[in-house]
């Protein structure tokens, strides 16, 4: 892997707020807060630079002490964050999840405002590095015109897209790009929506079913994520699923991140569908161990280690 992959979309400071006990609505519940890197773009560019791939991340954050250590950090990963903006006029991004106490997700906010300045300009400035990358990877954060502009670069310059709405409020800025895509990663209710059904749970079955829909519209691989479940995916000629297999389950914040990244990884790498997937599996073994969204210890050689 030679060229560098570019990844564009959020960078946010994650909070996570797990309850000792049952949430009791309406009141104070003592609980254990914790804050780490997050934004599904920056968790997918860290991941990756962990692996050690040359990876440039086209981003947002204000200029405060939550950017200073978000970009501290995700470089020190290995990841190219000279393009990215800083503006003085915004506050970094952030998401808030409310866990339950087995650590799998309740309900979240998100507080994405600043990517109002990833404008089709800021990525149009930055054609120059559609013609050297390898693979663009997207989420669902950025606004639709500038989700259009990468797109029609990507286009232009025969560039695989990947892709990750990041939540279902946002599968509709996705819908008019489906055939561009070479790699979509929803979890099951975002797939759900974007394939205009009714979600049906934590299903294997009927997340292939759903995958199966997509993937008939034009993408040429979809995995859709099933929080601690595992994930089902399918390609234009296979399809499986990969239960989640973890010692000691933490948390799934971050884990479809990783997915993704380890997919993506594979697919440069030029190696068979299927064995991409394991690499998708271990990442997300890992993740769900982990309390952080992408862990600090992640590298190539812990990756292959957790391969089954």
């Amino acid at each position: 892997m030679s060229d560098p992959i570019l990844v564009i979309g959020a960078s946010l400071l994650d909070t996570k707020g797990k309850p000792l006990a049952g949430l009791e609505p309406g009141a104070s519940n003592p609980g254990v807060i914790q804050r780490t890197r997050g934004g599904t773009a920056r968790n997918v560019a860290e991941n990756l630079g962990r692996y050690g791939a040359e990876v440039i991340l086209l981003s947002a954050l204000g200029d405060d002490i939550s950017g200073q250590w978000l970009q501290r950090a995700t470089a020190e990963a290995g990841v190219d964050m000279s393009r990215v903006i800083v503006s003085p006029a915004h506050r970094t991004g952030s998401y808030i999840a409310f866990l339950e106490t087995d650590g799998t997700l309740s309900v979240a906010l998100n507080d994405t405002s600043v990517m109002e300045i990833i404008t089709p300009d800021y990525v149009q400035s930055h054609a120059d590095l559609f013609a050297e990358a390898s693979m663009l990877f997207i989420d669902g954060s950025l606004p639709e015109a500038t989700i259009k502009t990468a797109v029609e670069l990507a286009r232009a310059h025969k560039l695989p897209i990947c892709a990750d709405p990041s939540s279902v409020r946002l599968v509709h800025k996705f819908r008019p790009y489906i055939r561009d895509f070479k790699l979509i990663v929803p979890n099951e209710v975002e797939a759900s929506a974007m394939a205009n059904g009714e979600f049906a749970g934590f299903d294997p079955d009927a997340s292939l079913d759903v995958a199966r829909r997509l993937e008939r519209q034009g993408i040429e691989t979809v995995v859709i994520t099933l929080s601690d479940f595992g994930f089902v995916y399918v390609s234009h000629d296979e399809s499986g699923y990969f239960p989640a297999k973890y010692h000691t389950f933490v948390d799934s914040t971050g884990t479809g991140d990783a997915i993704t990244a380890a997919i993506m990884f594979g697919m440069l790498e030029e190696i068979p569908i299927t064995e991409c997937m394991r690499l998708g599996a271990a990442a997300a073994s890992l993740t769900l161990q982990s309390d952080e969204s992408v862990r600090t210890d992640l590298s190539l050689d812990l990756l292959y280690d957790h391969l089954t």
